[in-house]
């Protein structure tokens, strides 16, 4: 198929996508099966028995302070990359699950978390330039790419403006592809606004956190079922609430397209989405490994929603696992997905 009749039927099934998020908000939002038992898969408290500050260190990348976490090692490397709101602390359920056997290495985007804003302008390709620079600082070599939302989004162009860089690529309800079609300003009118909110929560968020029932008010956006995550867990998804770059780099996500390049991308890419996002229409996956071609592979999970590395970690660690290992169908035998 051509360029231009890919890009149209592309716009064609974002637009659709876009829209079929909108009629499935009632479902999604307020229509929801039991809950899994809390011990069939999520927070198994792992993640606290790790010495994070020992992980933890500032580096000048790109002439600005960033937070880097490296478990060293000479195993293969993993880079995971947040999303828009997130911060490192995003994958606290995947990094324990791989630094026996990888050296695992991920950093708060610049405005988010511990990091500096950066001088210039904050762009979907600033945010790539760095995610390169931070590899080259460590010494990383060809890592494999692990990026959720946003974080997904500067991956992929990790991947187009970088490709000796990266070794295999695992999208995780990536944004880039729907959000090319949301209306700017009232979005960007709103997001301001949420970004008010979520900074004056922040001073009673343990109050919030600590209620089940005002905890999915809260995240369920986010997260298929909120009430299921742990509260200290809880507490260090929102950390990144209220952050100095959410403004702009929200502008910046919706103002850049990277769909006519993603052919470009010939390393192996795992699509993975939750079947109830309700922040980057499910549909989106399907249009991702359309665009990239035959070397990608989309997974979806039940019943969960945009955060599904710590909605269904263990299933979400087991899937990567065989991807990183070359299988062909690493769902297979992963329970609740499907491709």
């Amino acid at each position: 198929m051509s360029i231009a009749r890919r890009t149209a039927a592309g716009t064609v099934a974002a637009v659709s996508g876009f829209i079929g998020q909108v009629r499935a908000l009632p479902a999604n939002a307020f229509v929801r099966s039991s809950a899994d038992p809390p011990d069939a898969d999520g927070d198994d408290g792992t993640w606290m028995s790790v010495d994070w500050p020992s992980l933890t260190r500032n580096e000048m990348v790109l002439g600005r302070r960033v937070n880097v976490i490296d478990t060293g090692g000479d195993g293969p490397p993993l880079l995971f990359i947040h999303g828009l709101g997130g911060l490192w602390q995003n994958w606290l359920l995947n990094i324990p699950a791989f630094m026996s056997s990888h050296r695992c290495v991920t950093f708060d985007l610049p405005g988010f978390g511990e990091s500096e804003v950066p001088a210039g302008e904050l762009s979907i390709p600033t945010f790539a330039r760095t995610a390169d620079a931070v590899c080259e600082q460590l010494g990383i070599d060809c890592p494999v790419v692990i990026g959720n939302s946003m974080g997904g989004f500067v991956g992929a162009e990790l991947a187009l403006r970088f490709p000796t860089r990266v070794e295999k690529l695992v999208l995780v309800s990536a944004a880039g592809l729907s959000t090319e079609y949301v209306r700017r300003e009232p979005v960007l009118a709103f997001a301001r606004m949420w970004a008010a909110l979520t900074t004056r929560a922040g001073a009673r968020a343990d109050a919030i956190i600590r209620r089940p029932r005002l905890r999915r008010v809260a995240l369920q956006a986010v997260v298929r079922y909120p009430e299921r995550l742990s509260v200290p867990l809880t507490t260090e998804l929102v950390r990144g609430a209220g952050a100095p770059g959410f403004n702009d780099s929200f502008a910046a996500l919706l103002g850049y397209s990277f769909r006519d390049r993603l052919e470009r991308i010939e390393i192996p890419v795992l699509i993975v989405w939750g079947r109830n996002d309700m922040l980057v229409p499910v549909e989106d996956a399907e249009m991702f490994e359309h665009l990239i071609g035959e070397n990608a592979h989309s997974v979806i999970f039940d019943d969960t929603g945009h955060l599904a590395m710590m909605e269904r970690p263990s299933r979400f660690n087991e899937l990567v696992a065989g991807f990183i290992a070359g299988e062909r169908a690493p769902e297979a035998g992963v329970e609740g997905v499907s491709a």
